[in-house]
Protein backbone atom coordinates (compact mmCIF):
# COMPACT_ATOMS: atom_id res chain seq x y z
CA UNK A 1 0.00 0.00 0.00
CA UNK A 2 1.08 3.67 -0.68
CA UNK A 3 2.17 6.09 2.71
CA UNK A 4 -0.33 8.50 2.86
CA UNK A 5 -0.36 12.31 3.59
CA UNK A 6 -3.70 14.31 4.09
CA UNK A 7 -3.12 18.17 3.67
CA UNK A 8 -5.55 20.83 3.85
CA UNK A 9 -4.22 23.78 1.87
CA UNK A 10 -5.26 27.50 4.43
CA UNK A 11 -5.15 30.87 3.26
CA UNK A 12 -6.75 34.55 2.70
CA UNK A 13 -8.82 35.13 -0.53
CA UNK A 14 -6.80 35.74 -3.08
CA UNK A 15 -3.01 34.20 -1.85
CA UNK A 16 -2.85 31.66 -4.55
CA UNK A 17 -4.28 28.57 -3.16
CA UNK A 18 -5.78 27.35 -6.11
CA UNK A 19 -3.01 27.81 -8.05
CA UNK A 20 -0.52 26.10 -5.76
CA UNK A 21 -3.10 22.98 -6.05
CA UNK A 22 -2.73 23.32 -10.00
CA UNK A 23 1.06 23.15 -10.00
CA UNK A 24 1.25 20.55 -7.89
CA UNK A 25 -1.42 18.47 -10.30
CA UNK A 26 1.02 19.43 -13.09
CA UNK A 27 4.23 18.72 -11.33
CA UNK A 28 2.87 14.94 -10.79
CA UNK A 29 2.51 14.75 -14.36
CA UNK A 30 -1.38 13.73 -13.95
CA UNK A 31 -2.23 14.82 -17.08
CA UNK A 32 -0.05 12.15 -18.66
CA UNK A 33 0.94 12.58 -22.27
CA UNK A 34 2.64 15.35 -21.13
CA UNK A 35 -0.21 17.98 -21.95
CA UNK A 36 0.85 22.15 -22.63
CA UNK A 37 -0.43 24.11 -19.63
CA UNK A 38 -3.06 26.48 -20.32
CA UNK A 39 -4.09 29.57 -18.41
CA UNK A 40 -6.92 28.15 -16.98
CA UNK A 41 -6.98 26.47 -13.21
CA UNK A 42 -8.41 23.34 -13.19
CA UNK A 43 -9.90 23.17 -10.06
CA UNK A 44 -12.04 26.27 -9.73
CA UNK A 45 -13.94 24.55 -12.60
CA UNK A 46 -17.37 26.16 -11.84
CA UNK A 47 -17.82 29.54 -13.52
CA UNK A 48 -18.77 31.81 -10.97
CA UNK A 49 -15.80 30.51 -9.22
CA UNK A 50 -13.40 31.62 -12.32
CA UNK A 51 -15.31 35.45 -12.86
CA UNK A 52 -15.04 36.56 -9.21
CA UNK A 53 -11.41 34.25 -8.36
CA UNK A 54 -12.81 33.04 -5.33
CA UNK A 55 -12.81 29.01 -4.00
CA UNK A 56 -16.49 28.74 -2.97
CA UNK A 57 -16.56 25.02 -2.52
CA UNK A 58 -14.04 22.70 -0.75
CA UNK A 59 -12.62 20.18 -3.43
CA UNK A 60 -10.14 17.00 -3.03
CA UNK A 61 -7.58 15.63 -5.34
CA UNK A 62 -5.09 13.60 -5.14
CA UNK A 63 -1.45 13.49 -6.68
CA UNK A 64 1.21 10.94 -6.44
CA UNK A 65 4.61 11.48 -6.03
CA UNK A 66 7.77 9.35 -5.29
CA UNK A 67 5.88 6.16 -4.10
CA UNK A 68 3.44 8.64 -2.20
CA UNK A 69 -0.73 9.63 -2.42
CA UNK A 70 -1.04 13.13 -1.12
CA UNK A 71 -4.53 13.82 -0.65
CA UNK A 72 -4.80 17.85 -0.82
CA UNK A 73 -8.24 19.25 0.31
CA UNK A 74 -8.35 23.11 -1.27
CA UNK A 75 -10.58 25.16 1.02
CA UNK A 76 -12.20 28.90 0.54
CA UNK A 77 -10.83 31.61 2.19
CA UNK A 78 -14.29 33.73 2.57
CA UNK A 79 -15.28 33.69 6.04
CA UNK A 80 -18.35 33.67 4.88
CA UNK A 81 -17.85 30.13 3.68
CA UNK A 82 -16.61 29.28 7.11
CA UNK A 83 -18.43 26.47 6.92
CA UNK A 84 -16.45 24.51 4.80
CA UNK A 85 -13.01 25.20 6.11
CA UNK A 86 -13.47 23.56 9.58
CA UNK A 87 -15.04 20.05 8.12
CA UNK A 88 -12.27 20.07 5.78
CA UNK A 89 -9.91 20.29 8.88
CA UNK A 90 -10.86 16.96 10.36
CA UNK A 91 -9.91 15.07 6.80
CA UNK A 92 -6.27 16.21 7.30
CA UNK A 93 -3.41 14.95 9.55
CA UNK A 94 -0.92 18.75 8.42
CA UNK A 95 -1.92 22.11 6.73
CA UNK A 96 -0.03 24.39 4.00
CA UNK A 97 -0.30 27.72 5.35
CA UNK A 98 -0.10 29.56 2.34
CA UNK A 99 0.45 33.85 2.72
CA UNK A 100 1.05 36.72 0.31
CA UNK A 101 4.51 37.80 0.49
CA UNK A 102 3.53 41.58 0.07
CA UNK A 103 0.06 41.34 1.62
CA UNK A 104 0.79 39.46 5.02
CA UNK A 105 -1.22 37.59 7.46
CA UNK A 106 -4.88 38.60 6.50
CA UNK A 107 -7.80 38.00 8.52
CA UNK A 108 -9.05 34.71 6.91
CA UNK A 109 -5.45 33.34 7.04
CA UNK A 110 -5.77 34.31 11.21
CA UNK A 111 -9.28 32.82 11.07
CA UNK A 112 -8.57 29.04 9.63
CA UNK A 113 -5.21 28.91 11.15
CA UNK A 114 -6.72 29.31 14.81
CA UNK A 115 -8.89 26.45 13.85
CA UNK A 116 -6.20 24.48 13.01
CA UNK A 117 -4.23 24.60 15.79
CA UNK A 118 -6.83 24.41 18.07
CA UNK A 119 -6.92 20.63 16.58
CA UNK A 120 -3.33 20.10 16.66
CA UNK A 121 -2.86 20.36 13.14
CA UNK A 122 1.28 21.43 12.23
CA UNK A 123 1.52 23.53 9.49
CA UNK A 124 4.25 24.08 6.95
CA UNK A 125 4.15 27.79 5.90
CA UNK A 126 4.67 28.79 2.00
CA UNK A 127 5.55 32.41 1.31
CA UNK A 128 4.14 33.02 -2.23
CA UNK A 129 4.18 35.34 -4.62
CA UNK A 130 7.71 36.65 -3.87
CA UNK A 131 8.26 37.40 -7.69
CA UNK A 132 5.60 40.44 -6.92
CA UNK A 133 7.87 44.36 -6.34
CA UNK A 134 8.14 45.78 -2.67
CA UNK A 135 7.22 42.16 -1.45
CA UNK A 136 8.77 41.81 1.45
CA UNK A 137 9.18 37.84 2.85
CA UNK A 138 11.25 38.00 6.02
CA UNK A 139 8.92 40.25 7.47
CA UNK A 140 5.95 38.28 6.64
CA UNK A 141 7.43 34.75 8.12
CA UNK A 142 8.04 36.75 11.15
CA UNK A 143 4.60 38.18 11.22
CA UNK A 144 3.40 34.66 10.67
CA UNK A 145 5.52 33.23 13.51
CA UNK A 146 4.08 36.51 15.86
CA UNK A 147 0.27 35.07 15.13
CA UNK A 148 0.73 31.99 15.66
CA UNK A 149 2.17 32.27 18.84
CA UNK A 150 -0.36 34.96 19.91
CA UNK A 151 -2.47 31.75 18.38
CA UNK A 152 -0.91 29.63 21.74
CA UNK A 153 0.83 27.46 19.26
CA UNK A 154 2.76 24.88 21.09
CA UNK A 155 6.08 24.68 20.95
CA UNK A 156 6.29 21.78 17.65
CA UNK A 157 3.85 23.72 15.98
CA UNK A 158 5.90 26.88 16.42
CA UNK A 159 8.96 24.67 15.05
CA UNK A 160 7.36 24.93 11.30
CA UNK A 161 9.55 25.42 8.28
CA UNK A 162 8.95 27.82 5.54
CA UNK A 163 9.01 27.06 1.90
CA UNK A 164 9.67 30.34 -0.36
CA UNK A 165 8.10 30.50 -3.68
CA UNK A 166 5.93 31.46 -6.91
CA UNK A 167 3.11 29.31 -7.77
CA UNK A 168 2.51 31.37 -10.64
CA UNK A 169 6.13 30.60 -12.29
CA UNK A 170 6.03 27.65 -10.58
CA UNK A 171 8.94 27.12 -8.45
CA UNK A 172 10.09 26.48 -4.47
CA UNK A 173 12.44 26.90 -2.66
CA UNK A 174 13.67 26.87 0.97
CA UNK A 175 15.69 30.30 0.11
CA UNK A 176 13.55 32.85 -1.61
CA UNK A 177 16.75 34.59 -3.22
CA UNK A 178 17.70 30.88 -4.61
CA UNK A 179 14.55 30.42 -7.44
CA UNK A 180 14.27 26.74 -8.86
CA UNK A 181 12.35 25.42 -11.53
CA UNK A 182 9.94 23.34 -9.94
CA UNK A 183 7.71 22.92 -6.77
CA UNK A 184 9.60 19.73 -5.87
CA UNK A 185 11.05 21.48 -2.33
CA UNK A 186 7.75 21.91 -1.10
CA UNK A 187 6.40 18.26 -2.23
CA UNK A 188 9.56 16.98 -0.12
CA UNK A 189 8.80 19.30 2.79
CA UNK A 190 4.80 17.71 2.88
CA UNK A 191 6.37 14.10 3.22
CA UNK A 192 9.19 14.59 5.57
CA UNK A 193 7.01 17.16 7.84
CA UNK A 194 3.01 16.08 7.65
CA UNK A 195 2.63 13.27 10.13
CA UNK A 196 1.46 9.67 8.32
CA UNK A 197 -2.26 9.45 9.44
CA UNK A 198 -2.70 6.83 12.24
CA UNK A 199 -3.14 3.30 11.26
CA UNK A 200 -5.70 1.72 13.45
CA UNK A 201 -7.26 -1.84 13.93
CA UNK A 202 -10.56 -2.65 14.59
CA UNK A 203 -14.30 -2.09 13.94
CA UNK A 204 -14.78 0.77 10.76
CA UNK A 205 -15.11 4.13 11.87
CA UNK A 206 -15.52 6.89 9.44
CA UNK A 207 -16.77 10.51 10.18
CA UNK A 208 -18.60 12.12 7.73
CA UNK A 209 -16.74 15.41 6.96
CA UNK A 210 -18.36 16.76 3.34
CA UNK A 211 -20.70 15.71 0.78
CA UNK A 212 -21.10 15.46 -2.88
CA UNK A 213 -24.09 15.61 -4.86
CA UNK A 214 -24.61 13.55 -7.79
CA UNK A 215 -27.99 13.87 -9.85
CA UNK A 216 -27.83 9.75 -10.62
CA UNK A 217 -26.46 8.56 -7.53
CA UNK A 218 -27.63 11.82 -5.23
CA UNK A 219 -26.03 12.13 -1.92
CA UNK A 220 -22.44 11.24 -1.88
CA UNK A 221 -20.83 10.78 1.95
CA UNK A 222 -16.73 11.96 2.09
CA UNK A 223 -14.71 11.14 5.05
CA UNK A 224 -11.40 10.31 6.38
CA UNK A 225 -10.91 6.93 7.42
CA UNK A 226 -9.90 6.78 11.22
CA UNK A 227 -10.15 2.98 12.26
CA UNK A 228 -10.63 -0.24 10.30
CA UNK A 229 -11.76 -0.80 6.46
CA UNK A 230 -14.85 -0.43 4.33
CA UNK A 231 -15.46 -3.01 1.97
CA UNK A 232 -18.02 -2.55 -1.12
CA UNK A 233 -21.09 -4.00 -0.20
CA UNK A 234 -20.83 -4.32 3.34
CA UNK A 235 -23.75 -3.52 6.38
CA UNK A 236 -22.73 -0.72 8.27
CA UNK A 237 -24.43 1.26 10.81
CA UNK A 238 -24.80 5.36 10.44
CA UNK A 239 -25.11 7.12 13.98
CA UNK A 240 -26.80 9.87 13.77
CA UNK A 241 -26.81 12.97 16.37
CA UNK A 242 -28.97 12.23 19.77
CA UNK A 243 -27.78 8.50 19.54
CA UNK A 244 -30.05 7.68 16.50
CA UNK A 245 -28.56 4.66 14.87
CA UNK A 246 -29.44 3.61 10.97
CA UNK A 247 -28.67 -0.05 9.55
CA UNK A 248 -27.43 1.14 6.28
CA UNK A 249 -25.47 -0.98 3.40
CA UNK A 250 -22.19 0.75 1.72
CA UNK A 251 -22.86 0.60 -2.11
CA UNK A 252 -19.86 1.91 -3.84
CA UNK A 253 -16.50 3.19 -2.28
CA UNK A 254 -14.19 5.47 -4.36
CA UNK A 255 -11.04 6.77 -3.65
CA UNK A 256 -9.47 10.29 -4.66
CA UNK A 257 -6.96 9.82 -7.98
CA UNK A 258 -5.59 12.97 -9.25
CA UNK A 259 -9.07 14.57 -10.22
CA UNK A 260 -11.36 11.74 -10.77
CA UNK A 261 -12.38 9.68 -8.53
CA UNK A 262 -11.76 5.88 -8.48
CA UNK A 263 -14.26 2.81 -7.65
CA UNK A 264 -12.45 0.74 -5.41
CA UNK A 265 -13.40 -2.71 -3.30
CA UNK A 266 -11.93 -1.81 -0.19
CA UNK A 267 -10.29 1.51 1.20
CA UNK A 268 -8.41 1.32 4.49
CA UNK A 269 -7.79 3.25 7.54
CA UNK A 270 -5.72 6.90 6.89
CA UNK A 271 -7.19 7.39 3.26
CA UNK A 272 -10.05 9.80 2.60
CA UNK A 273 -12.96 8.23 0.48
CA UNK A 274 -16.19 8.99 -0.79
CA UNK A 275 -19.28 6.20 -0.08
CA UNK A 276 -22.57 5.90 -1.96
CA UNK A 277 -24.91 4.28 -1.12
CA UNK A 278 -25.42 5.98 2.36
CA UNK A 279 -29.16 7.95 2.79
CA UNK A 280 -30.42 10.43 5.21
CA UNK A 281 -26.96 11.50 6.42
CA UNK A 282 -25.74 14.82 7.72
CA UNK A 283 -22.42 16.71 8.25
CA UNK A 284 -20.82 15.38 11.49
CA UNK A 285 -22.39 11.41 11.47
CA UNK A 286 -20.00 8.67 12.00
CA UNK A 287 -20.17 5.44 9.48
CA UNK A 288 -19.22 2.65 11.77
CA UNK A 289 -19.56 -0.78 12.60
CA UNK A 290 -23.12 -2.94 11.78
CA UNK A 291 -22.63 -4.87 14.80
CA UNK A 292 -21.31 -2.53 18.06
CA UNK A 293 -21.26 1.13 16.46
CA UNK A 294 -19.32 3.44 18.12
CA UNK A 295 -19.80 7.65 17.24
CA UNK A 296 -16.98 9.36 17.00
CA UNK A 297 -17.37 13.50 18.64
CA UNK A 298 -19.59 15.32 15.82
CA UNK A 299 -18.66 18.49 13.96
CA UNK A 300 -20.84 21.73 14.41
CA UNK A 301 -21.24 23.78 11.01
CA UNK A 302 -21.28 27.51 11.87
CA UNK A 303 -24.93 29.26 12.38
CA UNK A 304 -26.25 31.32 10.11
CA UNK A 305 -26.25 35.03 10.77
CA UNK A 306 -27.95 36.56 7.78
CA UNK A 307 -31.49 36.20 6.61
CA UNK A 308 -33.44 36.88 3.27
CA UNK A 309 -36.62 37.27 1.52
CA UNK A 310 -36.99 35.27 -1.39
CA UNK A 311 -40.00 35.13 -3.49
CA UNK A 312 -41.46 34.80 -6.56
CA UNK A 313 -41.21 37.83 -9.42
CA UNK A 314 -44.47 39.31 -9.56
CA UNK A 315 -43.72 42.55 -11.67
CA UNK A 316 -45.06 43.39 -14.68
CA UNK A 317 -42.19 42.08 -16.60
CA UNK A 318 -42.21 38.59 -14.84
CA UNK A 319 -41.93 35.11 -17.40
CA UNK A 320 -39.97 38.07 -19.86
CA UNK A 321 -36.49 35.89 -19.74
CA UNK A 322 -36.44 33.27 -17.20
CA UNK A 323 -38.07 29.76 -17.62
CA UNK A 324 -38.35 28.90 -13.67
CA UNK A 325 -41.07 31.43 -12.41
CA UNK A 326 -43.21 29.76 -10.17
CA UNK A 327 -42.74 28.66 -6.26
CA UNK A 328 -42.86 25.47 -6.62
CA UNK A 329 -39.54 25.92 -8.91
CA UNK A 330 -38.29 28.07 -6.50
CA UNK A 331 -39.01 25.33 -3.42
CA UNK A 332 -37.61 22.38 -4.99
CA UNK A 333 -34.39 24.83 -6.03
CA UNK A 334 -34.04 25.53 -2.63
CA UNK A 335 -34.55 21.65 -0.98
CA UNK A 336 -32.07 21.14 -3.87
CA UNK A 337 -29.26 23.53 -2.70
CA UNK A 338 -29.74 22.73 1.04
CA UNK A 339 -28.72 18.99 0.11
CA UNK A 340 -25.18 20.21 -0.30
CA UNK A 341 -24.59 23.79 1.37
CA UNK A 342 -24.42 23.21 4.67
CA UNK A 343 -24.63 26.83 6.16
CA UNK A 344 -27.68 27.13 4.44
CA UNK A 345 -31.36 27.28 6.18
CA UNK A 346 -34.34 27.60 4.90
CA UNK A 347 -38.17 28.40 6.39
CA UNK A 348 -41.46 28.92 5.11
CA UNK A 349 -42.28 32.97 4.85
CA UNK A 350 -45.39 34.81 5.51
CA UNK A 351 -47.22 33.99 2.08
CA UNK A 352 -47.55 30.67 -0.19
CA UNK A 353 -44.94 32.03 -2.38
CA UNK A 354 -42.59 33.33 0.00
CA UNK A 355 -39.49 31.55 1.93
CA UNK A 356 -36.90 33.35 4.50
CA UNK A 357 -33.67 31.66 3.39
CA UNK A 358 -30.65 31.99 6.12
CA UNK A 359 -27.34 32.09 5.39
CA UNK A 360 -23.46 33.54 6.69
CA UNK A 361 -23.33 36.72 4.76
CA UNK A 362 -24.55 38.83 1.85
CA UNK A 363 -21.85 37.29 -0.60
CA UNK A 364 -23.10 33.89 0.58
CA UNK A 365 -26.30 34.81 -0.06
CA UNK A 366 -26.14 36.47 -3.38
CA UNK A 367 -23.39 33.30 -4.51
CA UNK A 368 -26.99 31.39 -4.44
CA UNK A 369 -28.42 33.87 -6.18
CA UNK A 370 -25.94 34.43 -9.09
CA UNK A 371 -26.51 30.64 -9.47
CA UNK A 372 -29.79 30.87 -9.60
CA UNK A 373 -30.11 33.41 -12.35
CA UNK A 374 -27.92 31.57 -14.23
CA UNK A 375 -29.60 28.25 -14.47
CA UNK A 376 -33.22 30.30 -15.76
CA UNK A 377 -34.66 31.22 -11.57
CA UNK A 378 -36.67 34.46 -11.92
CA UNK A 379 -37.41 35.96 -8.64
CA UNK A 380 -37.63 38.93 -6.12
CA UNK A 381 -35.25 39.04 -3.01
CA UNK A 382 -35.94 41.60 0.38
CA UNK A 383 -32.93 43.60 2.39
CA UNK A 384 -30.32 41.35 4.16
CA UNK A 385 -31.42 41.42 7.69
CA UNK A 386 -28.91 40.45 10.45
CA UNK A 387 -29.70 37.72 13.03
CA UNK A 388 -30.46 39.05 16.43
CA UNK A 389 -30.26 36.12 19.79
CA UNK A 390 -30.98 36.80 23.37
CA UNK A 391 -28.46 36.03 25.57
CA UNK A 392 -28.88 36.13 29.12
CA UNK A 393 -31.70 38.21 28.47
CA UNK A 394 -30.21 40.85 26.67
CA UNK A 395 -30.21 41.34 23.05
CA UNK A 396 -26.92 40.94 21.21
CA UNK A 397 -25.60 40.51 17.61
CA UNK A 398 -23.46 39.20 15.46
CA UNK A 399 -20.24 41.36 15.46
CA UNK A 400 -17.24 41.18 13.00
CA UNK A 401 -13.71 41.68 13.11
CA UNK A 402 -12.58 44.00 10.37
CA UNK A 403 -9.66 44.96 8.62
CA UNK A 404 -8.78 48.16 6.27
CA UNK A 405 -6.13 48.35 4.20
CA UNK A 406 -5.77 51.98 3.00
CA UNK A 407 -3.20 55.06 1.66
CA UNK A 408 -2.43 57.01 4.50
CA UNK A 409 -4.12 60.30 2.41
CA UNK A 410 -7.50 58.11 3.27
CA UNK A 411 -6.78 57.43 6.97
CA UNK A 412 -9.34 59.64 8.24
CA UNK A 413 -11.89 59.17 5.65
CA UNK A 414 -11.85 55.59 6.26
CA UNK A 415 -11.78 55.76 10.07
CA UNK A 416 -15.13 58.15 9.64
CA UNK A 417 -17.03 55.92 7.71
CA UNK A 418 -16.38 53.03 9.81
CA UNK A 419 -17.12 54.45 13.32
CA UNK A 420 -20.48 56.03 11.96
CA UNK A 421 -21.37 52.94 11.71
CA UNK A 422 -20.91 51.60 14.97
CA UNK A 423 -16.96 50.34 14.49
CA UNK A 424 -14.31 50.30 17.00
CA UNK A 425 -10.70 50.70 16.33
CA UNK A 426 -9.00 48.54 18.29
CA UNK A 427 -5.55 48.75 16.23
CA UNK A 428 -3.48 50.63 13.71
CA UNK A 429 0.14 50.11 12.17
CA UNK A 430 1.89 51.75 9.26
CA UNK A 431 3.01 48.82 6.50
CA UNK A 432 5.33 51.36 3.97
CA UNK A 433 2.84 53.69 2.38
CA UNK A 434 -0.27 52.06 3.30
CA UNK A 435 -1.96 51.98 6.77
CA UNK A 436 -3.40 49.05 8.47
CA UNK A 437 -6.92 49.41 10.48
CA UNK A 438 -8.14 46.77 12.44
CA UNK A 439 -11.93 47.57 13.65
CA UNK A 440 -14.66 45.80 15.72
CA UNK A 441 -17.83 46.68 14.16
CA UNK A 442 -21.51 44.70 14.07
CA UNK A 443 -22.42 42.90 10.96
CA UNK A 444 -25.49 45.64 10.36
CA UNK A 445 -22.43 48.33 10.34
CA UNK A 446 -20.57 46.31 7.03
CA UNK A 447 -24.10 45.73 4.27
CA UNK A 448 -22.96 48.56 1.87
CA UNK A 449 -19.50 49.66 3.72
CA UNK A 450 -17.57 47.98 1.08
CA UNK A 451 -18.86 50.29 -1.61
CA UNK A 452 -18.62 53.52 0.32
CA UNK A 453 -15.35 52.99 1.38
CA UNK A 454 -13.81 51.87 -2.25
CA UNK A 455 -15.56 55.27 -3.42
CA UNK A 456 -14.08 57.15 -0.38
CA UNK A 457 -10.27 55.54 -1.17
CA UNK A 458 -10.38 56.56 -5.21
CA UNK A 459 -10.74 52.60 -5.20
CA UNK A 460 -7.54 51.64 -3.34
CA UNK A 461 -9.02 50.29 0.02
CA UNK A 462 -8.54 46.34 0.77
CA UNK A 463 -11.19 45.10 2.99
CA UNK A 464 -12.08 41.71 4.97
CA UNK A 465 -13.47 40.90 7.42
CA UNK A 466 -14.66 37.95 10.21
CA UNK A 467 -17.23 36.71 12.06
CA UNK A 468 -16.18 37.06 16.17
CA UNK A 469 -19.11 36.39 17.87
CA UNK A 470 -22.40 37.64 19.35
CA UNK A 471 -21.76 40.42 21.86
CA UNK A 472 -24.95 42.84 23.38
CA UNK A 473 -26.36 45.38 20.66
CA UNK A 474 -24.44 48.89 19.66
CA UNK A 475 -27.51 50.96 18.98
CA UNK A 476 -29.12 52.27 15.71
CA UNK A 477 -26.82 52.45 12.32
CA UNK A 478 -27.82 55.48 10.50
CA UNK A 479 -28.99 53.68 7.24
CA UNK A 480 -28.81 55.30 3.46
CA UNK A 481 -29.98 58.90 3.78
CA UNK A 482 -31.56 59.13 0.02
CA UNK A 483 -35.03 58.62 -0.92
CA UNK A 484 -35.58 56.43 -4.14
CA UNK A 485 -36.89 58.37 -7.52
CA UNK A 486 -39.70 55.46 -8.43
CA UNK A 487 -41.50 55.44 -11.72
CA UNK A 488 -45.22 55.92 -11.79
CA UNK A 489 -45.72 55.06 -15.32
CA UNK A 490 -44.86 52.04 -17.60
CA UNK A 491 -43.14 52.22 -21.11
CA UNK A 492 -39.80 53.56 -21.99
CA UNK A 493 -37.61 55.67 -20.61
CA UNK A 494 -37.37 59.28 -22.63
CA UNK A 495 -34.02 61.09 -22.91
CA UNK A 496 -36.43 63.97 -22.83
CA UNK A 497 -38.05 63.25 -19.83
CA UNK A 498 -34.66 62.12 -18.10
CA UNK A 499 -33.10 65.27 -19.28
CA UNK A 500 -35.56 67.94 -17.55
CA UNK A 501 -35.87 65.66 -14.03
CA UNK A 502 -31.43 65.46 -13.88
CA UNK A 503 -31.82 67.94 -10.90
CA UNK A 504 -33.97 65.88 -8.92
CA UNK A 505 -30.56 63.20 -8.63
CA UNK A 506 -28.95 60.27 -10.35
CA UNK A 507 -30.15 57.68 -12.09
CA UNK A 508 -29.78 53.92 -12.64
CA UNK A 509 -31.34 53.33 -15.93
CA UNK A 510 -30.26 54.39 -19.29
CA UNK A 511 -32.88 56.19 -22.12
CA UNK A 512 -34.39 53.19 -23.87
CA UNK A 513 -34.80 50.72 -20.98
CA UNK A 514 -38.21 49.65 -20.24
CA UNK A 515 -39.16 50.48 -16.45
CA UNK A 516 -42.97 49.87 -15.03
CA UNK A 517 -44.62 51.88 -12.16
CA UNK A 518 -42.97 51.38 -8.88
CA UNK A 519 -40.08 50.28 -9.92
CA UNK A 520 -36.82 52.39 -8.52
CA UNK A 521 -35.06 54.36 -11.11
CA UNK A 522 -32.68 56.60 -9.52
CA UNK A 523 -31.60 58.24 -6.00
CA UNK A 524 -32.98 61.56 -5.04
CA UNK A 525 -30.72 64.24 -3.56
CA UNK A 526 -33.27 64.47 -0.82
CA UNK A 527 -34.01 61.79 2.37
CA UNK A 528 -38.00 61.03 1.00
CA UNK A 529 -39.29 59.30 -2.37
CA UNK A 530 -40.11 60.92 -5.26
CA UNK A 531 -42.54 59.92 -7.82
CA UNK A 532 -41.38 60.57 -11.15
CA UNK A 533 -42.80 60.31 -15.13
CA UNK A 534 -39.26 59.00 -16.81
CA UNK A 535 -41.63 58.20 -19.99
CA UNK A 536 -42.65 61.51 -20.88
CA UNK A 537 -42.34 62.52 -24.73
CA UNK A 538 -41.81 66.15 -25.92
CA UNK A 539 -45.11 67.36 -27.33
CA UNK A 540 -44.26 68.22 -31.09
CA UNK A 541 -46.51 72.08 -32.30
CA UNK A 542 -45.44 73.52 -35.46
CA UNK A 543 -44.27 76.54 -33.79
CA UNK A 544 -40.41 77.23 -34.36
CA UNK A 545 -38.46 78.53 -31.29
CA UNK A 546 -34.66 79.35 -31.12
CA UNK A 547 -32.89 76.82 -28.79
CA UNK A 548 -35.98 74.38 -28.58
CA UNK A 549 -34.47 71.10 -30.08
CA UNK A 550 -31.04 71.66 -27.54
CA UNK A 551 -28.97 68.08 -27.63
CA UNK A 552 -29.74 65.94 -24.40
CA UNK A 553 -26.44 65.28 -22.55
CA UNK A 554 -27.03 62.31 -20.00
CA UNK A 555 -24.25 60.93 -17.62
CA UNK A 556 -24.08 57.49 -17.56
CA UNK A 557 -26.52 55.67 -15.16
CA UNK A 558 -24.80 53.59 -11.69
CA UNK A 559 -24.86 50.34 -12.64
CA UNK A 560 -24.83 48.11 -9.98
CA UNK A 561 -23.45 44.49 -8.84
CA UNK A 562 -26.13 41.69 -7.35
CA UNK A 563 -24.33 42.53 -3.77
CA UNK A 564 -24.60 46.34 -4.00
CA UNK A 565 -28.76 46.44 -5.13
CA UNK A 566 -29.03 44.07 -1.78
CA UNK A 567 -26.94 46.34 0.37
CA UNK A 568 -28.32 49.31 -0.99
CA UNK A 569 -32.05 48.73 -1.25
CA UNK A 570 -34.50 50.12 1.76
CA UNK A 571 -37.17 47.75 4.07
CA UNK A 572 -40.00 48.84 1.23
CA UNK A 573 -37.63 47.62 -1.63
CA UNK A 574 -36.98 44.67 -3.64
CA UNK A 575 -34.36 43.24 -6.06
CA UNK A 576 -35.99 41.68 -9.12
CA UNK A 577 -33.37 38.73 -10.57
CA UNK A 578 -33.44 37.44 -13.75
CA UNK A 579 -31.59 36.08 -16.11
CA UNK A 580 -30.68 38.93 -18.09
CA UNK A 581 -31.94 42.10 -16.04
CA UNK A 582 -31.81 43.11 -12.28
CA UNK A 583 -33.97 46.18 -11.20
CA UNK A 584 -34.78 47.52 -7.82
CA UNK A 585 -38.79 47.81 -6.69
CA UNK A 586 -40.76 49.08 -4.51
CA UNK A 587 -42.57 46.00 -2.66
CA UNK A 588 -45.83 47.74 -2.91
CA UNK A 589 -45.88 48.80 -6.85
CA UNK A 590 -49.17 51.11 -6.60
CA UNK A 591 -48.53 54.61 -5.56
CA UNK A 592 -51.88 55.48 -3.87
CA UNK A 593 -51.56 51.74 -2.19
CA UNK A 594 -48.16 52.57 -1.33
CA UNK A 595 -49.42 56.08 0.39
CA UNK A 596 -52.06 53.98 2.20
CA UNK A 597 -49.78 51.26 3.77
CA UNK A 598 -47.24 54.88 5.31
CA UNK A 599 -50.13 56.39 6.50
Amino acid sequence: MQEIRNIAIIAHVDHGKTTLVDRMIWQSKIIRGGVEKTGELILDNNDLERERGITILAKNVSVPYKNYKINIIDTPGHADFGGEVERVLNMADGVLLLVDAFEGTMPQTRFVLQKAIEMGKKPIVVINKVDKLNCRPDEVNEEVFDLMFSLNATEEQLDYKTIYGSAKQGWMSEAWRNPTNDITPLLDAIISEVPAPEVREGTPQMLISSLEYSPYVGRIAIGHITRGSLKAGMPVSLCKRYDIVEKQKVKELMIFSGLEKQKVEQVDCGDICAVVGIEGFEIGDTIADFENPEALPPITVDEPTMSMLFTINDSPFFGRDGKFVTSRHIKERLEHELEKNLALRVKPGNSADSFVVYGRGVLHLSILIETMRREGFELQVGQPKVLDKTIGGQRCEPVEFLTIDVPEEFVGRAIELSTRRKAALIHMEGRGDRTHLEFEIPARGLMGLRSNLLTATQGEAVVAHRFKGYEPYKGEIEKRTNGSLVANETGLAVAYAMDKLQDRGRFFIEPGEDVYAGQVVGEHIRDFDLNINVCKTKKLTNVRAAGSDEKVILPPAVKFSLEEALEYIQEDELVEVTPHAMRMRKTILDETARKRAQR
